[in-house]
């Protein structure tokens, strides 16, 4: 049960997700990948800044918000409502490499607040208080199969490590649509979900994507250094 000081926090969150629009600074990399009827993934939607995005970018396409998180959605569907924005669709769901049901950790902040933007499957390792939500997860392939979908333009994932989950259950579809990949990729969260960076390489790489490193784009090789990272096909 949420307190007093996570009852305010939430307010405070669901009125930053209403009126403010974070992340404008990516609208022109993001631009050329991103067609007015795009089909884009936005995984680990969060309180939805992204979604909100890539709902005004691409105003004739879909964008699937998958946030397994019961407080993010809380925030994330009403922030959408706020803004009026009907071509968002909130998906309660994770994406993973296999369908389970799982367990997302949300950490508890020092002074009470619920940090769910540090919600993550895998192991809990920071020893600090926190709370748990059995989840359910499904895989990239599948979701696009039994929705019938005939293109996937543009995925965005930040979910804590558990990227290449994700990348090893989607890889028919990214082989077969080639969308643009904008991952956040962190050694340390990775690890926690018991993978690598050099794994997300090894899986794009022979798919002909190249990685541009945020925040200048500039073009890299290999991983270097907690970022976000651009994947385009070749």
């Amino acid at each position: 049960m949420l307190t007093f000081r996570s009852r305010a926090g939430w307010l405070a969150h669901l009125f930053k997700a209403s009126v403010q629009q974070h992340h404008r600074e990516l609208e022109g990399p993001f631009r050329p990948y991103v067609a007015a009827d795009a089909v884009i993934f936005d995984v680990g939607a969060h309180a939805g800044q992204f979604s909100k995005l890539f709902a005004k970018m691409a105003p004739q396409g879909r964008v699937f918000a998958f946030e397994p998180s019961a407080y993010a959605r809380s925030i994330l569907q009403r922030a959408l409502a706020w803004n009026h924005i009907g071509n968002v669709e909130v998906v309660p769901m994770g994406l993973s490499d296999a369908p389970a049901v799982s367990t997302l950790t949300t950490p508890i902040k020092r002074r009470g607040g619920v940090g769910f933007g540090l919600a993550h499957l895998g192991d809990h390792q920071s020893g600090g208080e926190a709370f748990e939500q059995t989840v359910e997860l499904t895989t990239l392939d599948g979701f696009f199969e039994s929705r019938g979908l005939a293109r996937l333009d543009f995925i965005k994932a930040d979910i804590e490590g558990w990227e290449t989950h994700m990348l090893r259950g989607g890889i028919k579809t990214v082989a077969a649509c080639r969308p643009t990949l904008f991952l956040e990729i962190n050694e340390q969260s990775l690890a926690r979900a018991g993978s690598t960076p050099a794994q997300i390489w090894a899986l794009l790489e022979p798919l002909g994507f190249r990685a541009l490193m945020a925040p200048d784009f500039v073009a890299v090789s290999r991983f270097s250094g907690p970022a976000d990272y651009l994947f385009v096909a070749r």
